[in-house]
């Protein structure tokens, strides 16, 4: 019956929080795994292994959103969510198709102010919907397997943009920053996607840096280090994103061939006012500082968290005290105010 196969599933579901819940060791450090299952019943919910499988996905999504080591049965009241998620799917292909999406640059400043770079983000306008949020689209994007896809565009327009700004004094040294999915990462084939980027474009590869997440080293680290020394041969950047909010330990961080360390939004909001987000944020300094590692920190909205941040050593910033994410035409006036723009 529907009902032993839930006691069934919900006895199973609970012994794998169990045993992914135990304790495990990396690099001498020891871990813990929070984990979120989403069960689907064949023969009950669905009859075909794909359908299963999607809703499977859609009640794990329900489970990671109430908190961790949490399981959720798919109920048909998620269906609309299962059908949205597809229409978003379809939707977004055809975006990606039709070169629809776009991509706005935030300004990355030094210390006096000056523009060294950008941060590129992905921005989607639906035709009937509007503007998009990343954080709808992109995980539909990883969950379909578009995100490879995506960040290939993205990758191609970066190297253009770069291109394009070699082209005047102003903007000839800025540095483009670029968000790589784990999925994109892992693909076989990606040092020569951006070997290929690179030299179809003629760009210099220093000016052109990889962000990725402490979560990409959470599994297959010795297969990631080594993919990403063979970038970093090519000439190209890599920065941390996201750090101190992951897996990252100081054994293997030493390891990584990084050029930036990134102080995530999350302890630079409450830096002036949470005694150990300001503590943490000194440290990562101190540890980029130690590293040889440039600094940069995200999210940053007062002045007084700029000011701290400056007086303690850090390289760089970037948050809407200096500028919201641009559409390429008023990010380069951003950088030069008295020249019009052909970028």
């Amino acid at each position: 019956s529907a009902a032993d196969a839930i006691a069934t599933g919900r006895r199973v579901a609970e012994k794998l929080l169990v045993r992914l819940g135990t304790p495990y060791d990396i690099a001498g450090r020891e871990h813990r795994s929070g984990t979120s299952i989403g069960v689907s019943l064949f023969g009950v919910d669905t009859t075909t292994v794909e359908e299963v499988l999607k809703r499977s996905d859609v009640a794990m999504y329900q489970a990671k959103a109430a908190g961790r080591n949490t399981v959720r049965f798919f109920d048909p009241q998620m269906q609309s969510a299962v059908e949205a998620r597809a229409a978003m799917e379809v939707d977004l292909r055809q975006s990606l198709s039709r070169d629809d999406l776009v991509l706005h640059y935030q300004p990355q400043v030094g210390p006096g102010g000056e523009v060294v770079g950008a941060e590129a983000l992905l921005r989607w306008t639906h035709p009937e919907r509007g503007p998009v949020s990343p954080g709808e689209f992109i995980p539909v994007a990883e969950q379909s397997g578009l995100i490879v896809e995506l960040g290939e565009w993205v990758l191609q327009r970066a190297c253009a943009q770069i291109a394009a700004w070699a082209a005047h004094p102003q903007t000839a040294r800025l540095t483009l920053a670029i968000n790589v999915s784990v999925h994109q990462f892992r693909q076989a084939d990606f040092v020569d996607k951006v070997r290929q980027a690179l030299e179809h474009h003629r760009v210099v590869p220093a000016r052109l840096k990889l962000e990725i997440t402490e979560s990409m080293f959470a599994s297959d680290q010795e297969s990631i280090i080594n993919k990403m020394r063979h970038i970093k041969a090519l000439g190209v950047g890599f920065s941390l994103d996201d750090f101190g909010t992951g897996y990252s330990s100081l054994s293997y961080l030493r390891r990584l061939p990084l050029d930036q360390l990134k102080i995530d939004q999350s302890f630079v909001r409450e830096v002036l006012t949470d005694p150990n987000d300001a503590a943490i944020a000194r440290t990562v300094i101190a540890l980029g500082q130690s590293l040889g590692l440039a600094v940069i920190a995200e999210g940053v909205e007062l002045q007084g968290q700029r000011d701290f941040l400056a007086a303690h050593g850090c390289d760089y910033c970037q948050g809407y005290l200096i500028s919201r994410p641009l559409p390429i035409a008023q990010f380069d006036r951003f950088v030069m105010p008295d020249a019009g723009s052909d970028g």
